[in-house]
């Protein structure tokens, strides 16, 4: 039955995110950047996306150190590893459309300094724990860490207003004069990620099942 759900939630995923593509190639080109502008229909719910998941992680990572379940540790890993993916994703359509906008690839800009070190911060996360082989340490330390590498998040939410910096301002988060039509393809977008990312840490999750099943055996092996 729950795989039966899991390919369900990705059908729809996927079938939800192929309509939005099409919608989107049939909207005018913005007037100042052309056809390139539609990016943000990506680069923006990836964004989010990727945001809601190191919340997820956080989440666990408190649950973890207040009831040291293991179930919670998995919970964080799975959904980590999801976010850096769909962060990785924010990072590389802002270069796309970075390059073709201003002529570089990248600027040591506080929005996108601050995301590539929430990147950095997260991909430490989890070398962290392939360091560190005992599973309730490592499950501690991991967990510390999310909660420290969270603190990053909000710095890349607010920055975009924080500080006037060659990244545009917010367009979806500023009062900006967007059609109907375009929020909604955004947020049906943003749908379509988060029921992928639902499905990949679910899978993700099943793997940390088994790998905590193998660590079991392995302080059995160990005890004799």
């Amino acid at each position: 039955m729950r795989d039966k759900l899991l390919i369900a939630l990705g059908g729809a995923a996927m079938l939800l995110l192929a309509r939005n593509i099409l919608v989107i190639a049939g909207f005018p080109n913005e007037a100042s950047q052309g056809a390139i502008f539609k990016i943000i229909f990506f680069h923006v719910p990836v964004a989010i996306a990727a945001m809601l998941c190191a919340a997820a992680a956080l989440v666990g990572s408190v649950m973890f150190l207040l009831t040291r379940n293991f179930k919670y540790d998995a919970v964080a890993v799975a959904v980590t590893e999801v976010g850096l993916a769909f962060l990785a994703a924010n990072l590389v359509t802002g270069s796309i459309w970075g390059r073709v906008i201003w002529g570089i690839w990248w600027t040591w800009d506080a929005r996108l300094t601050s995301a590539l070190v929430c990147w950095l911060l997260y991909a430490g996360y989890l070398m962290l724990r392939r360091a560190i082989e005992e599973p309730t340490q490592r499950a501690t330390f991991a967990a510390v860490f999310s909660i420290f590498a969270f603190i990053d998040v909000p710095i890349v939410i607010f920055s975009i207003k924080w500080w006037r910096t060659q990244h545009p301002q917010p367009v979806f988060w500023g009062g900006g004069s967007i059609p109907g039509d375009w929020y909604l393809a955004a947020l049906l977008n943003l749908l379509a990620l988060v029921l992928f990312g639902i499905v990949l840490t679910v899978v993700r999750l099943r793997q940390e099942e088994a790998q905590r099943e193998i660590d079991s055996l392995r302080r059995t092996a160990h005890a004799f």
